[in-house]
């Protein structure tokens, strides 16, 4: 019986290894670009349902990953000005954190097709740059490398396209006003008829906002168009689109505004400006994220992303809702019980390992990362019924979190001053946390300390904390 038993054993594996060899290979998973041998959606079905069983199997991330590129792709070829908020919907229901590197190469790719939806991808990527900063950053680095590589090439259409597609993300607050001089500097620096027409159309999309955010430095810009006029070695048609430049200019830009009606979705508060990416910086494209990789963590991450697109959607976890449900029945049954016997049983149960304490920063953390504003986390953070006996929690996790960002964020002042104002108790838990960090602030790394020191000096600039905290420093 034994022997039977291992010989048995030994043929299902085979058999299992036979049918994941040829899932491999009618799938296409070693094949070249052409994506492997036609399968007929029924065979495909029924092939993935042989796989399904390991999900943290190589085969099945490769077949999720091949479902989220097309899906990504999909949704970006379908994007428009009248659909964006439900294809938002439906972008963040994917796990666009594993496929930002094919996020970015697919609206990228659409921008360069069709530059007249520009506008369009640069309203999505700023709605995900709210929630997920990483992928704006990384569509951004790319966007650098892409111009830098066509103005070194002479390449006119990769350069219009890719200046244009940053100079809508400097429209959306994405890209910083600092990267739009270096671009123009550079492109006025040896002017040519392309360079030049290139810088104009630049300024076009995105001169309104240029102008209020740095006027001395667009000032500048003109001025160097106006030398490039009055030297005369450009052809007469570059000239002529010049001259109608400076008209557009004194006409203040109102056939050109920064963001339509319909694509303003975000308030220019709550936006992340990624102003440390500059055009002389070195930067890392990370090109394989555009390729499958197996993840060792994979169940581990798609649960986390799970949880990360709960928070963005406000999604209802029905397992929870069914959860209490079986809760309350079960808590009824036993509160029947315990009527009818004795309550000389009951045990005092002493939480040691502070799991509430871990469960409520982790809430708290999810909380400040996934809110829109200030105002909004502050309703989020009421409505979880943060009692008295947790605000030093609360007012510790808004410093660390601060201290974690790469810059300073007023979204956390307006946080702390919020709830100071509310409550008089978060003022003098935040004085507190003033001496407790200043005891161990030379731990702390230059960034850290600066944004921490940046967030009390907004306190105490708005009042929200008193001057009287300066007497903890000796």
């Amino acid at each position: 019986n034994n022997n039977n038993n291992e010989e048995n054993e030994e043929e299902r594996s085979k058999r299992e290894e036979k049918k994941v060899k040829e899932l491999q290979k009618l799938s296409g998973a070693n094949s070249g670009r052409t994506g492997g041998v036609y399968i007929p959606p029924f065979r495909l079905a029924r092939m993935k349902q042989q796989v399904i069983e390991d999900k943290s199997s190589k085969d099945y991330q490769k077949l999720t990953w091949d479902a989220l590129r097309k899906s990504i792709n999909g949704l970006v070829n379908k994007v428009n000005k009248n659909n964006i908020t439900n294809i938002m919907e439906e972008l963040f229901k994917e796990n666009v954190i594993r496929g930002r590197g094919l996020l970015c190469k697919s609206i990228m790719k659409a921008q360069m097709t069709s530059p007249t939806f520009t506008q369009v991808y640069a309203a999505v990527i700023a709605v995900i740059n709210t929630k997920l900063p990483l992928i704006g950053e990384l569509l951004l680095s790319r966007l650098i490398v892409q111009f830098r590589k066509g103005f070194q090439r002479n390449n006119k259409p990769q350069l219009l396209a890719s200046s244009r597609f940053i100079a809508h993300l400097l429209n959306q607050q994405v890209a910083g006003e600092i990267l739009a001089l270096q671009i123009l500097a550079l492109l006025l620096d040896n002017p040519t008829n392309d360079s030049v027409e290139v810088a104009i159309g630049f300024v076009k999309e995105c001169g309104a906002l240029l102008e209020e955010l740095s006027p001395q430095g667009f000032h500048g810009v003109f001025e160097s168009f106006r030398s490039v006029l009055h030297e005369g070695d450009i052809d007469n048609r570059v000239q002529y689109i010049i001259e109608d430049l400076f008209a557009i200019r004194r006409n203040k830009f109102k056939d050109y505004p920064p963001i339509i009606e319909e694509l303003d979705l975000v308030d220019p508060d709550e936006q992340i400006t990624h102003d440390e990416l500059s055009l002389d910086d070195e930067i890392d494209v990370q090109m394989k994220l555009n390729f499958f990789h197996e993840d060792k963590r994979y169940l581990k991450n798609e649960e986390k992303y799970k949880l990360i697109r709960k928070e963005i959607l406000n999604e209802p976890d029905s397992d929870e809702e069914e959860e209490d449900d079986d809760d309350n029945n079960i808590n009824d049954e036993i509160d029947d019980d315990d009527d009818d016997n004795n309550e000389n049983n009951n045990l005092n149960i002493i939480d040691r390992t502070d799991s509430e304490a871990i469960e409520f920063r982790k809430k708290i953390y999810i909380t400040i990362m996934s809110s829109l504003n200030f105002e909004s986390c502050i309703h989020k953070l009421r409505k979880q019924g943060v009692t008295d006996e947790k605000a030093p929690e609360l007012c510790n996790m808004i410093i660390e979190c601060c201290g974690q960002e790469r810059t300073y964020m007023r979204f956390y002042g307006l946080l702390g001053q919020r709830l100071c104002m509310i409550n008089q108790n978060y003022q003098i838990e935040f004085d507190k946390c003033f001496a407790e960090k200043y005891e161990v602030i030379y731990r702390y790394e230059t960034n850290k300390l600066r944004n921490t020191a940046k967030f009390f000096a907004h306190l105490l600039h708005t009042d929200a904390l008193p001057w009287s905290v300066l007497q903890y420093i000796k």
